[in-house]
């Protein structure tokens, strides 16, 4: 009897005990919480413990924690998903990945536009050696597949090239990657017909992953270029994620609604596609990207060899000159090189100030030379301004729409590059949310967490969820914004004040704390 009694007395405290909760690692105080689904904020806590997302909500002031953060007057959200980067060989010499730290990024998808690491399996055995301090997904690049098999050749693949090509891709997606791309304005991609694509295609759908594409046209053609990825997608069985959609060229400029409508309408008629866009008037990519596709078949020699006869160079001139006049424009003053190894002074500089630089004649076809003689020395990474800001704000307003950089790990002080690697999320929520208005603070969010995590299958990131990866950055929604210019690039973005990574502190009180907590995140195809 006096045993039974003694369990009644003990009862309360031992129930107590058993619902106490455990001691956070680190406990995010009296912040404003946006949970990623577009919902509006509620004030409140969250608790990191073991690197994942423990409670949610108005948590006791008794609650234990060996890190407190105080949270007050900021904005609490899911880390960043940055849907289409290129961090191939950057990761090796900046594994800090600060650029995109201090934007808010915790997970970047590289692979994009074709062109990934060609063993995927050896990719993320070396990611995982490095502790990148974001997390890495990747696609596998079409365009690389291709050259494995049959190198830059301008020709249909043959049955047995063409199933060497599948065997890769289904070799890549088993080794985790979350989907196809294809950069199809790129050698080889450009070369590829559509049926080549859709097989190829087809080999991701089995793996449950997506088709990412770099379309055939972002100009005069784009309406088509669009027509072909999503009959790729309804041919071959997947999602479809278009890159970058933009309008280049003034004769284009001000049809973003036909566009959109083109998206939307296979929306509703239940073909899974969303799109990414960097918000900026300018693109970045390389030099040869201006030349006609036939002259860069077969590799460079190849290409040396076609322009080194006079007939093929003036035709390619006068083919760029007749480009250059297409765009309205007199000269290339819209192309900026961003990164010229050979001659480092000519970064930051148009193709027009280089060829007046050369003492040549000021004139379109002497630029045009110019832009063959750089060519053939180096394939110069370029800034080409050529983009309307009504349709960037339009495209922006699109719901499925996801905010990418489409850049790589950037190296302080190296190169002239596109600001887009440094201020692309904090651009969004500074300028276009604050500022302008153009979409809501929670829609922004949205934007970056919860629907690139739904796009690319990654599960229990891009939500403030209990048990959810905890990938957390708070940040000032009155001070957030992009310092990366044009003329200035190398400028980090702030208002971040802290940034979690896998449950550790990556970024306190707006600076890095070296930590490296990121992780590979496989496709669902993963053996």
């Amino acid at each position: 009897m006096r045993r039974c009694l003694l369990l009644l007395l003990l009862l309360p405290h031992l129930l107590i005990a058993q619902t106490a909760p455990q001691r956070a690692d680190i406990l995010i105080r009296n912040g404003r919480l946006y949970d990623g689904t577009g919902n509006t904020w509620t004030l409140g806590d969250v608790a990191v413990r073991a690197g994942r997302i423990v409670a949610v909500g108005q948590l006791p002031a008794s609650y234990p924690a060996d890190t407190v953060l105080d949270a007050r007057g900021l904005a609490v959200a899911p880390g960043f998903i940055d849907v289409h980067t290129h961090i191939e060989d950057d990761e090796v010499r900046q594994p800090t990945a600060d650029n995109f730290l201090y934007d808010g990024v915790t997970t970047v998808v590289t692979g994009n536009c074709g062109s990934s690491r060609p063993d995927l399996r050896r990719y993320f055995r070396q990611l995982d050696s490095l502790h990148l301090s974001v997390n890495v997904a990747s696609l596998v690049g079409q365009g690389t597949v291709r050259k494995a098999v049959m190198g830059r050749a301008q020709r249909q693949p043959s049955q047995a090239e063409l199933q060497r090509m599948e065997t890769l891709v289904d070799s890549a997606m088993r080794a985790g990657a979350v989907g196809l791309s294809s950069g199809l304005i790129y050698v080889p991609g450009t070369y590829t017909r559509t049926p080549e694509l859709v097989r190829l295609a087809r080999v991701a759908a089995r793996h449950h992953g997506l088709y990412a594409t770099h379309m055939r046209n972002e100009s005069d053609s784009v309406r088509q270029a669009i027509q072909e990825a999503l009959l790729i997608g309804r041919e071959a069985g997947l999602p479809v994620q278009i890159s970058h959609l933009k309008l280049g060229g003034q004769q284009n400029w001000g049809h973003t609604d036909e566009l959109l409508s083109l998206i939307e309408t296979a929306r509703q008629q239940g073909q899974p596609v969303t799109i990414d866009q960097y918000p900026y008037t300018a693109s970045s990519t390389s030099l040869s990207t201006l030349l006609p596709d036939d002259v860069q078949a077969d590799g460079r020699d190849s290409l040396r060899a076609r322009l080194a006869r006079p007939a093929v160079r003036r035709q390619v001139e006068q083919f760029l000159a007749q480009r250059l006049k297409r765009k309205g424009l007199k000269h290339f003053s819209y192309a900026v090189v961003a990164s010229f190894p050979p001659e480092p002074s000519y970064n930051g500089r148009s193709l027009e100030e280089i060829n007046q630089l050369r003492h040549r004649p000021h004139n379109a076809r002497a630029e045009a030379a110019t832009v063959l003689d750089l060519v053939l020395q180096y394939d110069a990474g370029m800034v080409f301004h050529g983009m309307s800001e009504t349709d960037v704000q339009n495209i922006m307003r699109y719901p499925q729409n996801m905010v990418a950089s489409d850049a790589s790990i950037r190296v302080w002080q190296e190169g002239a590059p596109h600001p887009r690697g440094y201020g692309s999320n904090a651009r969004v929520l500074g300028h276009y949310v604050r500022e302008l208005r153009i979409i809501t603070l929670e829609e922004a969010i949205r934007r970056m967490t919860s629907l690139p995590a739904q796009t690319f299958g990654f599960a229990n990131r891009g939500l403030l969820r209990p048990g959810f990866a905890a990938d957390i950055v708070v940040f000032d929604p009155a001070t957030v914004a992009d310092k990366s210019t044009f003329a200035q690039p190398h400028q980090y973005s702030v208002g971040m004040k802290y940034v979690l990574v896998n449950g550790r502190l990556t970024v306190r009180e707006g600076q890095h704390t070296s930590q490296r907590a990121g992780q590979v995140l496989y496709g669902p195809g993963k053996e």
